[in-house]
């Protein structure tokens, strides 16, 4: 008897659905990784290095002490009643601690919270935002989420009914964004960010696709800004975000802005720690949005007290604040030290151009490749950045994704490339790309 479920009849929407950071390369980079185990010296090289995802603990970047001082006192309260706690922990880590604790009910950190999340740290995470931006925020707003990515699906369970529904997305964009859209049915409407100004976003270029879209019958729902890029590494400018805000008022669009918390500097991402702040709904909608969190019951509750501490890290006069700005400057240092060498070995190769990372852990290199290379790579069946990573991979063990993954101009190449691994691991980083750039376009050129 055949088997009731084959590829062929499921959901084609899964189908559909691509996500090019955990994809091909890295499958096959994790076969080679058992390959190291089981048989040492059998490859070119030593180690696999994954610079193809914003991980940055698993390439050796260590935890900001006061945030896991706080969790391992919320997680095991006990610890608050023994006298030797006090010397093992920073004062304001303890007081911080008690005051989590105490907007929790009966203390207990593995029980269900609200489907928004516990109603003292999104306090925390709204007071966090005023404290920001210089503008109140409402606890009432926020949606505490497992990372960035249920807040996606959500809105995207919200707003698309059909494949007539249709979201701006930049291009190059994160492929949460078209995967997410295709798993939920509606399409996706690109706009391109422009490469030779440092990937700016263009509002003509907005005006352009928005109404080529709705020509087409396309209800264009919403607008995806994804600010600081990812994978292009850029920074809006403040007047270009304001003309951003008054176009999606203008054209009656939804602002869907991705600044999510979960990367820079505290490297917190496997938490999966993160919110939504919904400001503009009204009431009915707004029951919508808290019914498809429901159906989910909560965020766990380590990534909602995680957020609440990133929004409201130590300050000036706790006992925490100087080693807790010693460590967060030290990495954010060294990232730009990373960031600014990488920039410039890729900027010194043959054939490849690549823009400064402003706000992010990764460059998104062009590779300019020989016709030769896009021959081999069509021969091979493989899109031409593909299969140079693929490559890349094979030769030196570093972990890339190509561009195509994540969406470009038609007829250009690129790689995306974190800036994670260890600082002292750099040169040896540039060394082995180097030398496989330089192999390669030998091999290959016209």
């Amino acid at each position: 008897m055949a088997p009731s479920v084959a590829v062929e009849n499921l959901n084609p929407k899964v189908l559909k659905c691509e996500y090019a950071v955990r994809g091909e390369i890295v499958i096959h980079a994790q076969r080679l990784q058992q390959q190291l185990q089981t048989q040492p010296g059998s490859l070119p090289f030593d180690e696999i290095l994954y610079c193809n995802i914003g991980n940055p603990q698993s390439l050796g970047q260590q935890p900001v002490t006061f945030f896991r001082e706080v969790l391992a006192l919320c997680d095991h309260p006990s610890l608050l009643e023994k006298e030797e706690t006090k010397s093992l922990f920073s004062a304001d880590a303890i007081s911080r601690a008690k005051r989590i604790l105490s907007t929790i009910p009966g203390r207990a950190t593995g029980a269900y919270s609200h489907s928004q999340g516990i109603k003292g740290l999104r306090d925390a995470i709204a007071a966090g935002i005023a404290l920001r931006d210089g503008f109140p925020a409402n606890a009432d707003d926020i949606f505490v989420t497992d990372g960035a990515s249920p807040g996606v699906h959500m809105m995207m369970q919200l707003l698309l009914r059909d494949e007539k529904d249709g979201i701006l997305c930049p291009i190059p964009q994160y492929p949460l964004y078209s995967a997410s859209i295709a798993l939920h049915g509606g399409t996706l409407i690109p706009y391109y960010l422009d490469e030779k100004t440092g990937w700016g976003l263009e509002i003509s270029e907005l005006k352009k696709q928005l109404e080529d879209a709705r020509s087409k019958g396309i209800d264009v729902r919403a607008l995806v800004v994804i600010n600081p890029g990812n994978p292009t590494g850029q920074v809006l400018a403040e007047d270009n975000q304001c003309d951003i805000v008054r176009f999606c008022k203008n054209e009656g669009l939804v602002l869907l802005a991705d600044e999510s918390v979960s990367k820079g500097y505290y490297g917190e991402c496997g938490k999966r720690g993160g919110y939504m702040e919904i400001t503009g709904f009204s009431a009915s909608v707004r029951e919508q949005v808290y019914k498809i969190a429901s159906v989910n019951l909560c965020s766990n509750i380590t990534g909602q007290i995680l957020a609440s501490l990133i929004m409201n890290p130590p300050k000036e006069g706790d006992e925490s604040y100087a080693a807790y700005k010693a460590e967060k400057d030290g990495i954010l240092q060294s990232l730009a030290r990373r960031a600014k060498a990488l920039e410039d070995a890729f900027n010194n190769l043959e054939g490849i151009s690549c823009n400064k990372a402003e706000g992010a852990m990764y460059l998104f290199p062009q590779i300019h490749l020989p016709q030769k290379a896009i021959e081999a790579a069509k021969a091979a069946k493989k899109a031409p950045d593909a299969f140079y990573a693929l490559r890349l991979l094979e030769a030196t063990g570093i972990v890339v994704v190509p561009g195509s993954g994540f969406g470009q101009v038609p007829g250009t190449w690129h790689i995306r490339c974190t800036i994670l691994p260890q600082e002292d691991k750099i040169p040896a980083v540039i060394t082995r790309f180097k030398a496989f750039h330089e192999a390669f376009m030998a091999e290959y050129r016209d």
